[in-house]
Formats: structure tokens, sequence, C-alpha cells
């Protein structure tokens, strides 16, 4: 332990390093009702924490070994350091990275010299190809993980963590992947202050340093997940594995959902936007801060922001799951006049996020609902046994995978022997008691057969449904939209339609 806080507090990570600020949270501290600071490593050069380690290992090599250069495995930040590390030293860099690697970690890489392959669909089949190059063209293997000097290089977090903040610390909570960062933070602050937790963080989903935990040794995990792809590994580093086992409290697993949830935490508080790894150690002090109680101060870190753009979509559809500010649930109606009125009405003055429904040829409808939560779980418990109270069948799906990812796109479709259906897309008020205005001003006299919304955060909600108009109503129809003020526009010769939706084209 000595020889590694020697390591740690000479570690050469500030030539390319900055010491990252240690933020506060306030918005969060203020909903835990405790203090909540996030390590900013998201503000390296590379946007991660992993060059510490990997410039603390290069800048020990000797001038042989730089001018045969290096070569490395990595799903993408470590990559950046060592791409960073080789342009700084004049060192050539192989980079061996999986094809599920997101693109902006790849061009990164590039960008700053380094030669880039892609191997394999997960790090272990990475790391087994460099590990070919390394005895093939005679390169410097540097280790992501497991290695002294790599885990070194990132136990200098540790070290400014406890200099930026002097006072008390409950926990500190880390990112595990193959467990450098935890090693080298834990192996520090339990020689400073044996009293500060160290608990590391996984997902459910790649969680190899808890499956060794609690088997005693290494265990290699058959699969892992790749949304958090900065963490996916199927097997802890034998020198980590070694560490952890020695100074970590605990590790705490999260789901997806919960890793959303904290990436959303820290762009309210801070404005950056996270990769779903960065804000692993943030989801794990929440469930940490529900579980325990307690007012001590939470530290987590920010430890990656190396995200595909289009990654954020499925990020914010998540994130109100994860915080439980929203509940996805399936209803089961009577498919007759006034049924939607009764069933808005059984749901007080909480707002809907989403709407999906398709008429069918059945006395019941079946409706996928997201209603909005301000009290969690409590409330969401208390919704369900009101509606089911009042005679309705009612699914919780929050926690149904197939469900959030798939069916509530695909609720809908034809429906045969529908006849005299018009279809419109209307823009709707954000606001409390629109659908109701929209139900009013249609009456009982205009049959609803397809509704979708969905809430995607702008100031209003775009609308598809499907009414049933006879020909001879038409006219007084389309003086009830008129009266009504949303934006609409008839959708019913959509080509789209027509293909996917229109009941009479079934029979045509």
């Amino acid at each position: 332990m000595t020889d590694y806080i020697k390591k740690i507090l000479t570690a050469r990570v500030y030539d390319v390093a900055i010491e990252s600020p240690l933020d506060p949270m306030p918005r969060l501290s203020k909903r835990l009702e405790r203090p909540v600071l996030l390590k900013r490593e998201d503000l390296q050069a590379v946007f991660s924490f992993k060059l510490r380690g990997a410039y603390n290992k290069m800048s020990g090599l000797d001038a042989e070994q730089i001018s045969r250069g290096v070569v490395c495995a990595s799903a993408g930040n470590h990559a950046q350091g060592v791409a960073l590390a080789a342009a700084k030293l004049g060192a050539r860099a192989v980079i061996v990275m999986p094809r599920t690697t997101p693109s902006i970690k790849v061009e990164a890489c590039r960008a700053r010299g380094a030669e880039v392959i892609l191997h394999g669909d997960a790090f272990d089949e990475a790391l087994a190809e460099a590990k070919r190059l390394e005895a093939a063209e005679g390169l410097t293997f540097l280790h992501p993980f497991d290695d002294a000097d790599v885990i070194a290089g990132q136990g200098t977090i540790g070290k400014e963590i406890l200099e930026q903040h002097t006072g008390p610390i409950e926990a500190i909570f880390v990112p595990v992947g193959g467990g450098g960062l935890a090693a080298g933070i834990a192996t520090f602050v339990k020689y400073l202050r044996p009293g500060t937790k160290v608990i590391g963080v996984e997902p459910e989903d790649a969680a190899c340093m808890a499956a060794a935990l609690a088997a005693g040794t290494r265990v290699s995990l058959p699969s892992v997940g790749l949304f958090a792809d900065g963490v996916a590994v199927r097997q802890a580093g034998e020198e980590t594995f070694r560490l952890c086992r020695e100074h970590l409290d605990e590790v705490i697993t999260v789901d997806t959902d919960a890793m959303c949830a904290a990436v959303k935490d820290i762009f309210d508080d801070t404005r950056a936007v996270s990769e779903p790894s960065g804000a692993l150690s943030l989801a794990g002090a929440k469930v940490y801060a529900e579980r325990e109680g307690g007012t001590g101060t939470l530290v987590a870190i920010s430890s990656g922001a190396n995200l595909n753009f289009d990654r954020l979509r499925h990020i914010a559809e998540r994130a109100e799951i994860g915080e439980q500010r929203e509940v996805l649930i399936g209803v089961t109606i009577p498919e007759r006049p006034g049924a939607y009125r009764a069933f808005i009405n059984a749901l007080g003055p909480r707002a809907i996020t989403e709407f999906n429904y398709r008429q069918a040829a059945s006395a019941e409808a079946q409706i996928f609902v997201g209603i909005n939560l301000t009290g969690g779980r409590r409330e969401k418990q208390a919704l369900i046994g009101d509606l089911r109270g009042a005679g309705y069948r009612v699914l919780d799906m929050s926690d149904n995978e197939m469900a959030k990812v798939h069916v509530r796109y695909m609720v809908g479709g034809r429906s045969p022997g529908l006849a005299d259906e018009r279809l419109y897309r209307f823009q709707f008020p954000e606001r409390p008691g629109a659908l109701m205005k929209f139900l009013d001003a249609l009456g009982p006299d205009f049959d609803i057969t397809l509704f979708h919304y969905r809430n995607h955060g702008a100031d209003y909600g775009r609308v598809l449904a499907g009414i049933r108009v006879p020909p001879q109503e038409r006219a007084r129809f389309d003086a009830a939209i008129e009266d009504l003020g949303y934006p609409a526009t008839d959708e019913t010769e959509n080509p789209a339609y027509r293909l996917f939706l229109d009941g009479e084209a079934a029979r045509a």
C-alpha cells in the first residue's frame, strides 16, 4: 500500500491533465437533503480521466520502447489518453477498439494521429487482437487498467478530492469497468482517511467486479451490456481486483434508467452532458442516499463525456422513468362513448406524458399511457391503486424493457371495418386540461379511433388523432375543430396513413 501511495504522489500526470474541479450539485443536493459534489473529469483534454493513467505509464517508458511504438485495447477513453500521450512523446500509437465503440471516440483518436483498428464486438476481443499485435510488431502494450502505473495515475484523482474537500466525506463513488480508477482512488483514500467509504458502481449488465467480489476470485462474465461502453468489461484485472477486494467498501449496481437519470442530473446542475459510464457513479450515489439516509457529504466522479449525439434520444426518453418522475401503464377501458373522459377524470390533475390508442373490434380498449409523477414511487403506487379501485385493469410497464423500447411505438395499425375515419395532426398546448378541452370540443358525437401523443419537451404537444366523421357531419366537425383553436392538419390522404393505418385500405 505504501508503494502505491508513493507512486500516486509522484505520478506524472499534470503535463497533460488538469486538476479538475470538485463542483457542488445544488439541485441534487437539495433533493437528497445532503451535500453532493461532482469531480469533473469530463473537463480533461480528452473529456475523460483516462489520460492520467495512460500518460503516467508512457512517461515511464525508456527511449527504446518509445521508438518501437505502443499498442492498446480500449472502448474509447483509454485510447484517447494513449493517443494524446503518444502525440506528446512522439511515439507511434496503434489502438484496437471494439466495432461497437461510439464514433466520436474513434474519430478523436484518429485526430490525434493514432492508428485505429476496429476489431471484435467487445473489449475482450479487442484486447486479444492488441496482444497479438504486441507480439507480431514488437510494440509495447499499455493495459487500460491492470497496470500499477496506470492505477497510480488514476489514483491522483483521490489525492485531489481529499485536497479539495478537507472536511468530512461520507462516501466517494467510483465507476468500475476493469477497476483501475477504483483501485487507485480506494488505495489512496483508505490510507489517508480510512473512515471515508469508497464505493464502486457498475451497470447491472456489466458487473464484473461485483461478481468477482461475491465469488472471492475473478470471474469472466459470459456477456456484457454496451450501453455504458466505457465500463463494458467482462473480467476485472488481476491487480485491480486485489486492491478493490482490500479497499472498496462495496459495489452498487444500477440499471440503464438510473444512468439516464444521472446524466440528466449532471446536466441540470452543470449544463454538461455526460456519457452513460460518466454518470454511473452519480447513479450509485443516489441509490446509496435513498438506502442509507443521513446528511454526510457524497462525492461522485463524472468520469467522461464522450457521447455520440444520437444517443441523447434514448437517454432523454428514459431519464424520467429513472428518476421515478414518470410511470408507464397499460390500462383497459370500455370501448364506448365517454370512456376517455371518465379515465382522464380518474387521473385527476396529473400531466399525461404519453397516450397511445387504436380502436379495435372489441368491447374493451387497451391504452398505453405515460403519467408525470411528482411524488416518486409512493405516488405511482397510489395512482395504480386508485385506478384499480375505480375498476380499471392496470399493468405497470415502467420496468418492462420490451414495452419501453418497442411496444410503445407499435400500439395501433389498421382497424379493418372502420369506416369514415379521418386522420388529423394537432398541436396541443403543453398545459393541464388540454386533452379534456379537446374531448369537450368533439363531444359525444365524434368517435376517437386513434390517438398518439408523446411529450417531447416542447411548448406544444404533437398529437395524431383518428376521428370517425360521417360525410354528412363533416361541416359540423370542421366547425368544432375551428372553435377548438388548436392548429390542425388533415392527414387523411397521407400515403403513410394509407399504407399502415387505414382500415378502409385493408379491404381494398
